[in-house]
């Protein structure tokens, strides 16, 4: 049975009502058009829930927009979408071509601010969004009375006489459910142990952001990344409004998961928006992502909170090295990342506890 318009629908019920199951939920290819977004491949997925977004098979099968009935869920930013051609490896020139959308890939073999590890120069956040995919598939199939949308694809970062590791996502929706799951598969297909490092940049913004916004984590402890993050350390759950020249608030949280190692977080709207407050969830496991980084940004703009689950913290692959946090992948090795990001139109009913600022 699927949710749809308020009412259950089985699948008989629904095939007897519509010519094809996509008047209500499909995957739908193109590719963009006109300046730097020229020819960049995308695919919109609506699934009769109300939530709707694009993935990017073209941009390492990231997620760009994104919407809850007709809400704006993820913060876009003035570069706009591009062609992966335009990339700039170089320092900071990913900025160049960060687009903002609900999720951008950073890695596959460093992530973090650009620097030099080991006589390598790298540059900020590594090259994962901007590869496009491969065997790129797409469609939609009933399993039982379930209708599930699909897509996947294959990511390789590679390089002669270096890295080969190999990304497989596969993003997937039911009908009429407000949620989409992630499932990453990334293989060394190489012959030398390669560093890896993988972080999930998801970056709501307004209306989901407002100064009445709350961030709710599982947070055992919160460490600010650097002396512009020390005064707010104690406020990274609550919001403010857009201000001049404001500088990143970066925390580093140590998360208390469940038993099974599952970590829940939550951005609520809160009532300053325009409608009913809603918010959106973000599952993942902190045996295969034991890092969580939050990204609070206010500036005029730049309004964008993001919430980051990753494989390492965000300094800097050499930082990581220093600190015994790098991971690594020995030839032919498999590492399995999964995420589930949804929709809460209940705020109150999530929250479990006395404290009203973790979940």
């Amino acid at each position: 049975m699927a949710l749809l318009f308020g009412s259950e629908v089985s699948r008989e019920a629904l095939l007897e009502r519509v010519g094809d199951v996509s008047q209500i939920a499909r995957v739908k290819p193109y590719r963009l058009v006109e300046g730097f977004e020229d020819q960049l491949q995308a695919a919109d997925v609506t699934n009769g829930s109300g939530l709707e977004f694009t993935v990017l098979p073209g941009r390492g099968m990231d997620i760009g927009a994104a919407r809850y009935n007709g809400r704006p869920l993820a913060w876009r930013s003035a570069v706009g979408d591009r062609h992966a051609a335009f990339y700039e490896p170089q320092g900071d020139g990913w900025l160049r071509s960060f687009a903002g959308g609900l999720l951008v890939t950073c890695g596959l073999t460093w992530l973090g601010a650009s620097g030099e590890d080991e006589g390598q120069p790298l540059g900020l956040h590594g090259r994962a969004s901007s590869l496009p995919a491969s065997s790129v598939h797409w469609g939609g199939a009933w399993i039982g009375d379930e209708y599930e949308l699909t897509v996947r694809g294959m990511v390789r970062e590679a390089v002669v006489f270096g890295e080969n590791v190999r990304l497989t996502r596969t993003i997937r929706t039911r009908l009429g459910q407000p949620a989409f799951s992630i499932e990453d598969v990334v293989e060394n297909m190489g012959h030398r142990r390669t560093p890896h490092m993988i972080l999930y940049h998801i970056n709501a913004g307004w209306p989901l952001l407002n100064a009445s916004s709350r961030f709710h984590a599982p947070s055992a402890a919160v460490e600010p990344r650097d002396a512009d993050a020390e005064p707010g350390v104690g406020d990274w759950m609550r919001m403010q409004p857009p201000s001049q020249n404001y500088k990143a608030q970066v925390f580093f949280h140590t998360m208390r998961p469940a038993e099974d190692g599952s970590v829940f977080v939550v951005l609520e709207s809160g009532p300053a928006s325009d409608v009913a407050p809603f918010g959106l969830y973000i599952r993942y496991n902190a045996n295969e992502l034991p890092c969580f980084t939050q990204w609070k940004m206010m500036d005029r703009g730049a309004y964008v909170l993001g919430m980051e689950p990753g494989n390492a913290r965000v300094m800097g692959r050499d930082v990581e090295r220093r600190e015994g946090r790098l991971q690594h992948l020995e030839p032919g090795e498999t590492r399995c990342y999964r995420l589930e990001i949804g929709m809460i139109t209940d705020t109150h009913g999530w929250r479990t506890g006395s404290d009203p600022d973790r979940v």
